[in-house]
């Protein structure tokens, strides 16, 4: 008899106090030092701003920079007080490397050879006031003392200056004279807006308001402007950035179109007997090139255009049809019926004739159409195999990332995302890094394996990872994508009825969200789209691969290694929301006659999270610490006392989240995914709990107006010596915890592909 995944996890959770903290630090500035060294600072900065032309500066208002020392990177450090005192506003934030004149961090100790101090992460803030605020900062400064409100938060201030134009300005990737430019402004408001078309204005340069992009505090804007006048353009106070419109990737398969063989292999006929979908309560939502009219049945494929959409592109819809099989049917295999789908599709075309020939001039458009029809309809799966021909940054925010994140907080949907297929450009230089919205924290970037086989490894073309801290490990997972030794098989649009080969991580995401829709068929409406994001991560392995190539790991490629327990495992689920500032203590469910051996622990959090792309460096508003509890009569001293909470042991490896100045900053407690897995003494587990604190933060400073989050827990208990694990647990917890049976039996192709 199958032993199903146990649901209801959260039965086993209670809101517990928070332990007590020691406040002490460290400072490296007196205030004295301080005051005397930022200072003359100030006072440069104000006369910057002050030789800015008037038109640059709506209302009289300007935009400077505060870098902090890095040891006051904590929400817990923000100067706020410092700020308000002074009339200035934060307006975002972006990561820096500094070397600090005091506290910096040292370089690792070689023989007797002098230590040298080394950059170490720290942000620059955005502060917009007026000129007369910085000016009557600069001027009074001096005579501070430690009594004025906020002054003694200037010790954790490590410059002050103003923001030379060509800082602003990305290079150029083309030769170009007037390039169609990117721009962001720190602000939307109408009176910034209408300041920068007119500067820009009477630089000869026009700018369509009309077509503008608003993500929390960014605003984007498509400007063409000559090259020669990019550094008086960048002199507009507001501006943030400024770099060349990348285009959108080609809708193009990767297979068999760049030489890799000389012929493709000849496609076969598809049988296509049971075409209902199993499950018609979920909604599930492509955005691509479109499909071919009467390659689908309606009942399978519901064709939708989307806003001011023109004709449509053969090719983009030969890949629009690709990705809607993959959903439907997974890779076709030659000699069996495609299955029955799971469910079916509304297929958004967000690509017409204008976007291939001007796919830089009409990037905005594509976007614009998604997040209109996403604004307006509620779907549960959503699928994403295109975006911008254009590698991550780690010091500035996507508009697609910030969009997509923006409108998947609610934690409501599964956003699968392809990876991107720029594996194969040069690594050093970071062009072989995932591609916007892939590194989203809201969406699941998934990338390609070469083989569904036992052995395989990342598919050549997959872009690699890391993502941006916080999501630093992208791609989260693999799929099948197709290789030239194993095509990924899918339905022909040039030949109705038949297969064709291709090969992208455009196929592999498809794919893995076939697979979430497949246990959301079988298990029902219980499992949210966090749970089902879970599993996905929690059952993937890596194959022994770098992390950056292949993240967490392969997904299965059986449904059932996703819901059933083998003998020894016991996987529990929990789900539920989690509010701010509050702790949240959730039980790891052992038998009550006890364990002996070793036995292992693999825990898996996920959450959704709203986002502030206005501050990379403090991305993610929501960020989770996790204490791991394994033995509740085991306390510790500390300096108040014997410890209330019983002591905690090292579990989620922070090594795998960041590098060391991440480390140093603390900056995996905001992960929007947290996996690990642990090996114990039998002995040394009784009643293992962990403890979850919520924190919030807005913009880098603490927020006490946070909203709960939803989150997914999975864990998995393994004791291979005790293969009645299982139901030892379930009799233990039999009035909390419930096995989560199939509602309708599904017929599950042993290939899963």
């Amino acid at each position: 008899m199958a032993n199903y995944l146990l649901g209801f996890g959260e039965r086993l959770t209670e809101k517990i106090d928070p332990p007590k903290k020691p406040a002490s630090k460290k400072h490296a500035y007196s205030f004295g030092e301080a005051r005397d060294r930022l200072a003359p600072r100030i006072q440069r900065a104000v006369a910057d701003i002050d030789q800015l032309p008037a038109a640059a500066c709506p209302h009289n208002e300007s935009v400077a920079a505060i870098t902090l020392h890095p040891s006051y990177l904590a929400k817990t450090f923000f100067p706020a007080g410092l700020l308000r005192t002074v009339g200035l506003e934060a307006v975002g934030s972006r990561p820096r490397q500094v070397i600090p004149e005091k506290g910096a961090k040292l370089e690792k100790k070689k023989d007797d050879k002098p230590q040298n101090p080394v950059a170490s992460p720290t942000a620059d803030l955005f502060v917009s006031g007026s000129r007369r605020a910085f000016q009557r900062w600069a001027a009074s400064f001096g005579r501070w003392t430690e009594e004025l409100d906020g002054a003694e938060e200037i010790i954790r201030i490590e410059d002050v200056r103003s923001l030379a134009p060509a800082e602003k300005i990305r290079p150029m990737r083309s030769k170009t004279d007037n390039p169609l430019l990117e721009v962001v402004l720190h602000s939307g408001e109408d009176y910034i807006l209408d300041g920068f078309r007119e500067y820009l204005a009477g630089l000869d340069i026009a700018v369509d308001l009309d077509r503008r992009i608003q993500v929390q505090a960014l605003c984007f804007l498509p400007v063409k402007v000559p090259r020669k006048l990019h550094e008086e353009m960048a002199k507009f106070s507001f501006l943030r950035v400024a770099r060349e419109m990348p285009s959108l990737r080609q809708l193009r398969p990767v297979a068999w179109t760049g030489g890799m063989l000389r012929s493709a292999p000849a496609g076969f006929k598809v049988d296509t007997p049971l075409l209902e979908p199993l499950n018609k309560d979920v909604r599930v939502a492509v955005f691509d090139g479109g499909v071919p009219q009467d390659f689908l049945p309606k009942d399978l494929v519901r064709r939708k255009k989307t806003l001011n959409i023109g004709d449509a592109i053969a090719d983009s819809q030969a890949h629009g049809l690709g990705v809607s099989s993959a959903i439907l049917f997974g890779s076709l295999e030659k000699g069996e019926p495609a299955p029955q789908p799971f469910a079916s599709i509304d297929h958004y075309r967000v690509l017409d004739k204008d976007t291939l020939h001007d796919p830089q001039g009409h990037y905005f458009d594509v976007l614009n159409r998604i997040i209109d029809v996403l604004r307006q309809n509620p779907f549960d799966f959503v699928n994403l195999s295109l975006g911008p021909d254009l590698p991550i940054e780690d010091d500035e925010v996507h508009v697609w990332t910030a969009s997509l994140d923006e409108q998947f907080s609610h934690g409501k949907t599964l956003v699968t995302v392809a990876a991107g297929n720029s594996g194969e450009d040069d690594w050093d230089s970071g062009n072989a890094r995932i591609q916007a919205p892939a590194d989203g924290v809201n969406v699941l970037c998934v990338g390609a394996s070469d083989s569904h086989r036992k052995k395989w490894k990342r598919a050549t073309y997959s872009s690699i990872g890391p993502g941006r801290s916080p999501g630093r490990v992208k791609p989260e997972i693999l799929a099948f994508g197709g290789s030239p030794s194993q095509p990924f098989w899918v339905l022909s649009s040039d030949k109705k009825g038949y297969s064709v080969p291709i090969q992208g991580t455009s196929f592999a995401s498809p794919l893995a969200l076939r697979t979430a829709i497949g246990v959301k068929t079988f298990l029902g409406p219980v499992l949210q789209p966090l749970a089902l994001k879970a599993l996905l991560i929690h059952h993937s392995e890596d194959g022994g691969h770098d992390q950056r190539e292949v993240g967490w790991g392969r997904i299965p490629s059986e449904i059932e290694d996703l819901i059933l327990c083998p003998d020894g495992v016991a996987h529990i689920l929990y789900q539920g929301e989690l509010e701010p500032g509050r702790y949240l203590r959730a039980r790891i469910p052992l038998p009550s006659t006890g364990l002996s051996g070793t036995v292992g622990i693999r825990a898996t959090f996920c959450y959704a999270t709203e986002t502030d792309p206005q501050d990379p460096l403090n991305y993610t508003r929501a960020g989770l610490e996790v204490a791991f509890r394994p033995n509740k009569n085991k306390f510790t001293e500390t300096e108040f006392g014997t410890s209330k909470n019983a002591a905690t042991k090292s579990f989620f490896s922070s090594k795998a989240y960041a590098t060391e100045d991440e480390l140093r900053r603390d900056a995996h407690k905001w992960e929007p995914c947290l996996t690990a897995s642990k090996k114990f003494r039998a002995s040394s587990l009784n009643d293992p709990v962990f403890d979850v604190h919520y924190n919030a933060r807005r913009g880098g400073a603490s927020d006490r107006a946070a909203k709960s989050i939803p989150y997914a827990l999975l864990v998995t208990v393994e004791a291979k010596q005790m293969a009645d694990l299982y139901n030892k647990i379930a009799l233990r917890y039999r009035t909390q915890l419930e096995e989560l049976r199939p509602v309708i039996q599904i017929p599950i192709r042993t290939s899963g592909r």
